[in-house]
């Protein structure tokens, strides 16, 4: 199999937010929520007994439930779980726009459920690759140094991780400091799954914030996020999203800056000019380019979003 981008065209996702498997509460209030993607859970929020139940559920869900605009992916259970085959089989048949891969460790591991669902699209008569892959890509310690190739899989269009399983693989005693932020370890998987994410030309997508009464801390982690080069991030309470929506949202400001940017490297380039002060900074190519993509942001949030 050879590198390629990834299948698909771009799918606005600045808010993920889990619905347990089964719970048709919980779906029908999420369904209300404006959160821009759904993932239904059937991993961590389902016990052993209810797996078989809730992957019923969840299928019919995908077949009869009017889900919007909302993007609808499923975690499925790791594929070396008596769970796996099942829900891969199963879920693809009820076709949802993407499968979210907990516990992956290796660029084979990402491969073999790419060959899996191939055949499956090709039964149902849908285009190779309709169906995308997010990895949860670091619950397991060894899957850290492996995320680059991972990432590169073409059906892969969102890298993401997770500091709760990985924190109990490594034996951590915290993930946070006193003041709220992550211990090295954990900062170091955080930029490492960016870098991942932004080298294969996939969505970085940041991890869930546990502590959901927690709102300033929350909205810290997330403008801290955007900062660095994440475009969304996970939530697990609905009072989460607004905050998340708004953190990966270019502000009116933002645009209106952009904007006078891109045309003052017009101008300066009538006269040859691709480096020169703007407002008290000297600018280059870089920041056009960066102009560029958070004014296309701004475009595709506005189109998806009216």
């Amino acid at each position: 199999m050879t590198d390629s981008p990834p299948i698909g065209s771009p799918t606005l996702r600045r808010s993920l937010h889990f619905v347990p498997g089964g719970n048709e509460r919980m779906l029908e209030k999420a369904l209300g929520l404006e959160a821009d993607c759904l993932i239904l859970d059937l991993e961590d929020s389902v016990t052993p007994d209810n797996k078989q139940t809730a992957r019923a559920s969840v299928c019919r869900w995908l077949q009869d439930v009017d889900f919007g605009s909302q993007q609808r992916l499923v975690r499925i259970n790791p594929a070396d779980s008596p769970w796996g085959a099942e829900d891969l089989q199963a879920v693809v048949a009820a076709r949802p726009d993407g499968l979210v891969l907990p516990k992956v460790a290796s660029r084979e591991d990402v491969d073999r459920i790419d060959a899996a669902i191939a055949p499956l699209e090709r039964d149902m008569g849908l285009p190779a690759g309709s169906i995308g892959l997010l990895l949860i890509g670091t619950e397991v310690p060894e899957a850290v140094f492996n995320l680059p190739a991972m990432a590169r899989n073409p059906r892969v269009d969102g890298l993401t991780w997770g500091a709760e399983d990985l924190s109990s693989a490594l034996g951590a005693k915290a993930k946070r400091d006193g003041e709220g932020n992550y211990l090295e370890v954990f900062s170091y998987v955080r930029s490492t799954c960016l870098l991942a994410a932004a080298a294969a030309g996939v969505q970085p997508i940041d991890a869930v914030y546990v502590d959901i009464k927690n709102r300033k801390g929350l909205a810290a982690e997330c403008q801290a996020a955007a900062a660095m080069g994440y475009t969304g991030k996970i939530s697990i309470h609905p009072s989460q999203i607004d905050i998340i929506n708004e953190a990966f949202t270019p502000t009116a400001a933002e645009v209106a800056h952009a904007e006078d940017l891109v045309a003052a490297f017009e101008e300066q380039a009538e006269a040859g000019k691709m480096a020169f002060s703007f407002r008290g900074e000297m600018v280059d190519v870089p920041h056009l380019k960066r102009a560029k993509e958070l004014l296309a942001l701004a475009a595709h949030i506005a189109g998806q979003t009216s």
